[in-house]
């Protein structure tokens, strides 16, 4: 699979589905998904445990496809690239916002 140009701790904007325009944080990225705070809740009956000593209706984030998001830069969804850059200790990778040019991290 090719490089996750999303990463934890980004904020993204949600660009199809019913939560089309929505900003948020990615909190977990995992094969081609994500999960980003406040976005795709979804309702859980969960029985009583000792996770969830009453049991009960959860609500929690489920995982959207990846294509869905855009990285938010600035304000503004943008698309990543990537490029290299010289250091100390040689050449790295790193990914490059396609609106402004800006080096993301």
């Amino acid at each position: 699979m090719a490089t996750n140009k999303i990463k934890k701790n980004d904020n993204v904007k949600v660009i199809a589905g019913k939560d089309k325009d929505k900003v948020g944080k990615v909190i977990a990225v995992t094969d081609g998904k994500v999960l980003v705070e406040g976005v795709n809740t979804v309702s859980k009956h969960a029985k009583a445990s000792q996770k969830y000593p009453k049991g009960g209706i959860i609500h929690q984030e489920a995982p959207i496809d990846v294509s869905n998001v855009m990285y938010v830069h600035k304000g503004k969804p943008t698309r990543i690239g990537f490029t290299t850059i010289e250091t100390k200790k040689g050449p790295k990778k790193v990914r490059v916002a396609k609106t402004t040019g800006d080096v993301i991290d």
